[in-house]
């Protein structure tokens, strides 16, 4: 296989199968993959699972669509959709991302990559699918990422109205300004789904003060 084979992979993750398959003239494609991954062209993000080196490709890797393929069914979300968006100011130390599978963590040549487990009727709400750099994954919308910090934080009780603004405001450092602008339908959605109810319920009195 030749540097042009490799690159038609773009930022994609190939699986082992589709590698093995190309290669299928070669009388031992299994260490033809293996010499590919020690001279660097291919990163092996986790068993059975690669990706083409950026320096073969030219093209940078998207942490986002190596998420989605290193353990779906998924979509980032948490702290990593909102910095995404520009909702919070730190870049975060993890690919966190919402999986109906059971909480898993990678950690890979890419990065640490997070999976927290999420109700099978509270999943599929409020995902988007962006497209970039003709690469496609799927992302939490900004309202459902704040709601999956709230699902997903341990021992976060926020009773009140005030709490969840100064949780919004001084814990996450969320500008309230933009709160005005986020969904309140998709947030009675997730509501009806009935998980951290109380706490849903003050991030929609707050974003209907807002407006």
């Amino acid at each position: 296989m030749n540097d042009l084979n490799l690159k038609q992979f773009g930022a994609v993750p190939i699986t082992f199968n589709v590698l093995e398959s190309i290669l299928k003239d070669y009388s031992a494609p299994k260490d033809k993959i293996a010499a590919m991954e020690k001279d660097g062209s291919l990163i092996r993000l986790k068993k059975g699972l690669y990706v083409v080196s950026p320096q073969l490709t030219g093209l940078p890797l998207s942490n986002e669509l190596i998420a989605n393929h290193l353990y779906g069914i998924s979509y980032v979300s948490l702290e990593t959709a909102l910095f995404f968006y520009g909702l919070i100011p730190e870049k975060v130390y993890a690919i966190r991302s919402m999986t109906m599978k059971r909480a898993k963590t990678f950690d890979t040549p890419c990065g640490k990559f997070e999976y927290i487990a999420a109700p099978e009727n509270y999943f599929p709400i409020g995902i988007k699918q962006i497209s970039d750099n003709n690469l496609t994954y799927l992302i939490a919308s900004p309202e459902k990422a704040i709601c999956d910090m709230l699902f997903a934080t341990s021992r976060l009780r926020l009773q009140s109205v005030k709490a969840m603004r100064q949780y919004l405001q001084e814990d996450l450092r969320i500008d309230m300004s933009i709160v005005k602008n986020w969904d309140i339908d998709l947030v009675k959605e997730i509501l009806a789904a009935g998980h951290k109810k109380t706490e849903i319920t003050q991030l929609m009195k707050v974003i209907e003060n807002e407006k």
